[in-house]
C-alpha cells in the first residue's frame, strides 16, 4: 500500500444521500451531508440513536443493502497517488474487495452480529491478514496472536482458537477491533468499538489506534455517544441530527463554545463531579423524529427551546459562524441576527 504525502483529504464526502424505501415511505437516514478527513487526524462523530452515524459509515464502505440506496452525492478515497470515486463502485466488484478490510477497515457496533459462529476467532483474523497480505498460514497466525494480545485479550495463544460464543461481549469487541488493525488500513471507521468496554481497556483500544495513526499516516472516523471519549481522541467533532450535519468545529473550539442548541443540549446532559447531588441532569426534551415524518424546516425545531417561527418554516444552512467552526442554526446566522 502506497502513501501520498500530500495535505489532500484522504477520504473526501460531498453531499451525501442515502435512503430507505419501503412501504412507508422514504427515510432519509443521511441527507446532503460533505466532510472531510486527512491523515493522522481523527473525525468524531457523534449524535443520538436514529441521526444516521451508522449510515454514513456504511455508506463509505458501500455496505448499504436494499432497500437503503446510496441517491447521490460522492465519496473520494485518495489511494496513493489516484482518486477513487467509491460512490460509483460496484459493491461487489474487486475493487472495493481488495479496499474493504485492507486500505478501509471498520469496528461494527455490535460484534456478536459481525463475526461468523462457526469459525474461531484465529481463523476470521487470520483470513483477513492471508488475503490482504499474502501471508503464509504460519506468519499469519503470529500476527493474529499479537493482534489479540495488543487489545489486551488474556491468553491470547489460547483464545485464538476459541469460537465468538466462548468469548464475553467485550473480548468480542475486542477480537473485532484486532481484526480491524490487523492489516494497518489507512482509514479505520470505529462504530461505537469501545462500548461494551471497560475504562481500562477503552484508554488501551485508543491508544492503540493513536500509534497506529503514527505508524500509517491513518486517519480514523470515531463514531459514539461519549462526548468524553470523543475530547481525548477527535481533532474535529461532527455533530449529526436526523441525517444531517448540524454542528463542525475542532474538538477544542466545539467543547468551549459549542454553538447549536442541539450540542449544548449535549454538553448540558453530561454528569458533572461539581453540580449539586439533588439537582437533576438537564435533558433534550422529546425524542428524535421518525425519519418517514421529518420536520419542517429546521429539523431539531420541535426539541428546540429558541425555535422561532423562521425555524418552522426554513431549514438553516450550515455555515462558518467562526473560523472552521460551521453551525447550521438561523441563531447563528449573521444576516438574520
Amino acid at each position: 500500500m502506497s502513501v501520498a504525502h500530500s495535505d489532500e483529504p484522504l477520504i473526501e464526502v460531498e453531499d451525501l444521500r442515502t435512503y430507505f424505501h419501503s412501504e412507508a415511505g422514504i427515510a432519509k437516514a443521511v441527507d446532503g451531508i460533505s466532510f472531510a478527513v486527512r491523515r493522522k487526524k481523527t473525525l468524531g462523530v457523534v449524535g443520538e440513536s436514529g441521526c444516521g452515524k451508522s449510515v454514513t459509515a456504511r455508506s463509505i464502505m458501500r455496505l448499504i443493502r436494499p432497500p437503503g440506496k446510496i441517491e447521490s452525492g460522492s465519496i473520494r478515497y485518495r489511494r496513493g497517488e489516484e482518486t477513487l470515486e467509491l460512490a460509483g463502485l460496484d459493491p461487489k466488484g474487486r475493487t472495493l474487495r481488495e479496499i474493504r478490510g485492507a486500505e478501509i477497515a471498520m469496528i461494527f457496533q455490535e460484534p456478536m452480529t459481525s463475526l461468523n459462529p462457526v469459525f474461531t476467532i484465529g481463523e476470521q483474523i487470520t483470513e483477513v491478514i492471508r488475503l490482504h497480505l499474502g501471508a503464509g498460514r504460519g506468519e499469519a497466525r503470529r500476527r493474529a496472536i499479537d493482534m489479540l494480545n495488543a487489545v489486551a485479550i488474556p491468553s491470547p495463544h489460547q483464545r485464538i482458537d476459541d469460537y465468538p460464543h466462548q468469548l464475553s461481549g467485550g473480548m468480542r469487541q475486542r477480537a473485532m477491533i484486532a481484526m480491524a488493525l490487523s492489516c494497518h488500513p489507512s482509514l479505520l471507521i470505529a462504530d461505537e468499538p469501545t462500548t461494551a468496554l471497560d475504562v481500562t481497556i477503552q484508554a488501551q483500544v485508543i491508544r492503540l489506534m493513536r500509534d497506529l495513526q503514527r505508524e500509517f499516516e491513518a486517519a480514523i472516523i470515531f463514531i459514539t455517544h461519549d462526548l468524553g471519549v470523543v475530547a481525548g481522541i477527535a481533532d474535529e467533532v461532527m455533530v449529526m441530527y436526523l441525517g444531517e450535519i448540524v454542528e463542525r468545529a475542532p474538538v477544542r473550539d466545539l467543547f468551549r463554545d459549542p454553538k447549536h442548541p442541539y450540542t449544548q443540549g449535549l454538553m448540558t446532559s453530561i454528569p458533572s463531579l461539581n453540580g449539586a447531588r439533588k439537582q437533576r441532569l438537564p435533558v433534550i426534551e422529546g425524542n428524535v423524529p421518525s425519519p418517514f415524518d421529518l420536520p419542517r424546516g429546521c429539523r431539531f425545531h420541535p426539541r428546540c427551546a429558541h425555535a422561532s417561527e423562521l425555524c418552522r418554516e426554513r431549514a438553516p444552512l450550515l455555515l462558518e459562524a467562526a473560523p472552521e467552526h460551521h453551525v447550521a442554526c438561523h441563531l447563528q446566522d449573521p444576516e438574520l441576527a
